[in-house]
């Protein structure tokens, strides 16, 4: 990867950038800060044959990864997480020292209002004891399905009919996880742009035409447009990686 903008940091490093340097460009501006990180295609769609890793390639799953490592909590839907069939993070040993003081790898937190989810799952079962995975939820939940998910990952109720997503993302915080990396999917995204708890998008453009269709890396309800600054931009064989952060 190169630096496209900001343009003073493009003229000074015009070399490909190392995890570490990447990890320098990516760090996050404070304790308390709310990234997503998607992906979509050059004419704006946000899957390809119903999956996001149709767009992905070897340079986006590096940064995937990376921010990752950065990240104290990865925040996901319930949809994504089974469409996307998710796991436990995997452990970076050679990004181990961008995680001193946190457990090796980092922890994912589900949202799902109903909790049908496979506790069975890798996710689930094969979470390291110190980076369980989190189950976001609200008390209209069936009983049955959040006792069964308290035997395998641990329980955040938040909200009455749907999940609270500020009272969830409070919740975390008061776990010391308030470096959260939100992947998705678009209507958890939507909800979260919604509220006013999204801080940065990280988006990466891959260049490929992916036609006609309505899916798009936002999804839900309506809500007021908000202005971002673009603060960064990479590239590596004609992707590009943008960093936007909103304007507060």
């Amino acid at each position: 990867m190169r630096i496209l903008l900001p343009t003073q940091a493009a003229d000074q490093s015009a070399a490909a950038l190392d995890d570490h340097a990447l990890a320098g460009l990516y760090a996050y501006p404070g304790p308390r800060w709310l990234r997503a990180n998607m992906v979509a295609s050059a004419d704006g769609a946000g899957f390809l044959d119903g999956r996001t890793a149709a767009l992905s390639t070897p340079a986006d799953m590096r940064l995937f990864g990376l921010l990752r490592v950065l990240a104290d909590v990865v925040l996901v839907g319930a949809g994504t997480a089974r469409l996307e069939e998710y796991k436990p993070a995997r452990r970076r040993p050679a990004l181990e020292d961008l995680r001193t003081g946190r457990p090796p790898t980092v922890p994912v937190a589900v949202v799902s209002r109903k909790l049908d989810l496979d506790f069975a799952a890798p996710l689930f079962t094969a979470a390291p004891p110190d980076a369980r995975t989190i189950v976001l939820t609200c008390t209209g939940a069936p009983d049955d399905q959040r006792a069964a998910a308290a035997q395998v990952a641990d329980v955040i109720v938040a909200g009455e009919t749907a999940v609270d997503l500020k009272e969830a993302v409070a919740a975390l915080r008061d776990r010391g996880l308030g470096k959260v990396l939100c992947e998705g999917g678009p209507h958890l995204l939507g909800q979260l742009a919604a509220e006013g708890l999204l801080d940065e998008l990280c988006l990466t453009v891959t260049p490929v035409l992916a036609g006609p269709g309505p899916t798009r890396v936002v999804a839900g309800a309506p809500f007021p447009a908000r202005p971002m600054t673009l603060e960064q931009v990479l590239t590596d064989d004609g992707e590009l990686f943008c960093r936007y952060v909103v304007v507060s």
